[in-house]
């Protein structure tokens, strides 16, 4: 009888423990999911699309291609975190220069954390490389806009129930004039209901 009680609660241990274990599903990058209601790679990643979208429905760079006859070289700069909340913002920057790029309507630069690597580079060339594959000095592309902004949050909540608002600005600013020549402006709102027990 014991052994069999021994027996049973073994068992009983096993399947809670089975219980608890881990699980991890592989799914589509693509797929959205929220589990919490903060700003996530899905926020990201469709913030970018729709605001690189709208940045080219506008005529500039066709403008400044037709004036120019070359297209127009863009860098993004600091998007701002101003949520009441930690943000990734180097991912939505990644996913905005990335938007950019692929659009093949301009010519895109490295930011200035990735210049200041490749001028290290270039002056280490004049050293130790040949001269035929050394990589001149002062040879740049210097871009002609400049992509920039920042992410804002609201929240409203009551008891289980919380609104999260959030608002992302850009604006497109010309370099050497300043002038801003295109602003866009996002909004994402999450209705999120918290469990009435946590597990």
């Amino acid at each position: 009888m014991k052994q069999l009680l021994r027996f049973a609660i073994l068992i009983s241990m096993t399947i809670g423990f089975a219980g608890c274990a881990t699980r991890v599903d592989r799914i589509s990058v693509d797929e959205t999911i929220d589990l919490s209601g903060r700003w996530n790679d899905s926020d990201s990643r469709l913030v970018s699309e729709q605001m690189i979208a709208d940045v080219f429905a506008h005529p500039w760079a066709d403008e400044y291609t037709a004036k120019y006859g070359k297209k127009p070289v863009v860098i993004v700069g600091t998007v701002r975190n101003l949520t009441s909340e930690h943000l990734e913002t180097g991912v939505f920057i990644k996913d905005l220069e990335r938007e950019l790029v692929n659009s093949g309507k301009v010519k895109f630069v490295a930011s200035s954390d990735e210049r200041g690597e490749l001028r290290r580079e270039r002056v280490e060339q004049q050293q130790f490389s040949t001269e035929e594959t050394a990589k001149r000095l002062a040879a740049e592309t210097g871009a002609d806009y400049m992509l920039k902004g920042s992410i804002k949050t609201q929240i409203d909540s009551e008891g289980r129930e919380q609104v999260k608002f959030y608002q992302t600005d850009l604006e497109l600013i010309h370099i050497e004039s300043n002038e801003k020549i295109w602003m866009g402006t996002k909004k994402i709102k999450k209705f999120v209901k918290k469990p009435r027990f946590k597990i």
